[in-house]
Parts: structure tokens; C-alpha cells; sequence
């Protein structure tokens, strides 16, 4: 099949508007991802005897605790950031090969 010199692929994938939400919702996703991995390592630093001098009778419900919230903080952020990426690629576009967007002289 001939191609004709005006042909443009690219006009098969209409753009959608960018909407800035969704990399906001993805800086979150990080920031919570971030923060969940920070808290889960001081946990488990605490639990490990890696705490503070004279510290570690009172940290060790503190541990638990941190440990938890990290855990939860950690999947919050990995399920909100895999949510972002999947509705930002769009379930209804048209798929085609990168190869075929490619001009061809």
C-alpha cells in the first residue's frame, strides 16, 4: 500500500486536554509511596535495636505502630499511583505500533 505525502498517523489519536489533577494525584501517590518506605524503615531500625540510646522500652509499641502506618501508607501509594497511570493511558484509544507513526520519506 502507497502512503501519500499528506498522510499523518498521528491524526488517528485524537488529543485529549491535559488535565493537571492527574499529575497532582500522581505527586501524591509518590509523596505518600515516600513516606510510607521512611516510616516503615524507622520501624523496623527500632525493632532491630537501632534506636536512640535509652530509648528502647518506650519505642517498642511506637515501632508497631510505625510499622503499620508505614505498611498502609506504603500500599496507599502504590494503589493510588498504578490508579493514575492506568486512567491516564485511556482504555479507549486506538493502538498501533510505534513503528507506524513514524514518517517515512
Amino acid at each position: 500500500m502507497k502512503l501519500s505525502d499528506n498522510f499523518d498517523a498521528r491524526r488517528l489519536r485524537p488529543r485529549r486536554p491535559r488535565q493537571p489533577w492527574r499529575r497532582l494525584a500522581q505527586l501524591i501517590a509518590a509523596l505518600l509511596g515516600l513516606a510510607g518506605l521512611l516510616l516503615l524503615g524507622s520501624g523496623l531500625a527500632q525493632l532491630a535495636g537501632l534506636a536512640p540510646a535509652g530509648l528502647s522500652g518506650e519505642l517498642d509499641d511506637a515501632s508497631t505502630w510505625f510499622l503499620a502506618f508505614g505498611l498502609a501508607l506504603l500500599l496507599a501509594g502504590l494503589l493510588l499511583g498504578r490508579r493514575c497511570r492506568r486512567r491516564s493511558r485511556g482504555p479507549g484509544e486506538l493502538s498501533m505500533a510505534p513503528g507506524l507513526l513514524k514518517k517515512r520519506p
